[in-house]
């Protein structure tokens, strides 16, 4: 999946150029209770300069779902021994693509590009605590993959019969795969969002390891059509976990023997996720930079 356009800047009351946040944030008072001001006020920008570009919204909202359409209309029949169609597959396939999109590839692009318009160094030189860009970054991007989930979910369940979980423990299994899928992509993203030399580059850098992993890892082609090499070289990676987490909330119990380990893996899910939430904070941490490459 290829990233949204970016937004147009946000202007109004405590907004500077570039989309900066000037918060209120008292002078006194417990330094944690001025990061959460600060971090708040830029969560709301974030937000809103997302929202405020309708191509923007559009375009990541249904790309899942257009995607989910093409490729059911292609691949209609059952998962051999199951009676579970390959369309109810590919929706959580593509509620773990979504995720990457949204948190990986949409989070490098766009801190990429703020990073060369000079965003980032205007925001670093305001009363605003750096922490406060991530946290509201973070806010941003878990709010637009939370509206891209529910809306696939919703529409996989009335066009292709995806049951809703059905027990309290298959909803927090969802939501914490979907908690932890998001963090881990999007730090993975922070990260990567240093490595493109230019703003124009970001997005096609970023595209080639998403659509890679995406082709790998169950979301374009089925998981059970893949050789056992590729299928293993996708689970270094978080998305194929992901989609197995989501295929263990939402498909039949019984559809647990398709798989290539015979089990859902809940602790290795989650081992591999927290890794790469740990691996991608560790990198960000000593590679993100607040001014293009040459400047000070």
């Amino acid at each position: 999946m290829s990233g949204a356009p970016p937004a147009p800047p946000v202007t109004g009351p405590g907004v500077l150029r570039g989309g900066l946040v000037a918060p209120d944030v008292p002078r006194g008072g417990p330094a944690g209770r001025r990061l959460v001001v600060a971090s708040l006020a830029r969560a709301k920008v974030e937000v809103l300069q997302f929202f405020r570009s309708r191509d923007a919204v559009g375009f990541t909202l249904a790309l899942p779902v257009v995607m989910l359409v093409l490729l059911a209309s292609i691949f209609t029949e059952h998962v051999q021994g199951t009676p579970v169609k390959f369309s109810q597959v590919y929706t959580t396939g593509l509620l773990a693509g979504g995720v990457a999109s949204t948190c990986f590839l949409n989070l490098a692009v766009a801190v990429a590009g703020e990073r060369e318009n000079g965003t980032l160094k205007r925001l670093a030189g305001t009363p605003m605590p750096r922490t406060a860009y991530f946290v509201g970054k973070a806010l941003m991007v878990l709010t637009t993959c939370a509206l891209e989930t529910a809306i696939l979910l919703v529409f996989g369940h009335f066009a292709y019969g995806v049951a809703f979980p059905a027990t309290a423990w298959r909803w927090f299994t969802f939501l914490w795969v979907t908690v932890l899928g998001a963090t881990s992509m999007a730090l993975v993203g922070l990260a990567f969002s240093s490595l493109p030399r230019t703003a124009r580059s970001a997005a096609p850098v970023a595209n080639l390891p998403l659509l890679v992993l995406e082709f790998v890892s169950g979301v374009f082609v089925p998981f059970t059509s893949l050789s056992k090499t590729l299928y293993g070289v996708a689970g270094i990676f978080p998305l194929r976990w992901i989609a197995q987490g989501y295929r263990s909330a939402l498909l039949p119990q019984y559809f647990v023997k398709v798989e290539p380990t015979g089990g859902w893996d809940h602790l290795q899910t989650a081992l591999v996720l927290a890794g790469w939430c740990a691996v991608g904070l560790a990198v960000a941490a000593r590679t993100f930079r607040w001014t293009g490459r040459g400047e000070r």
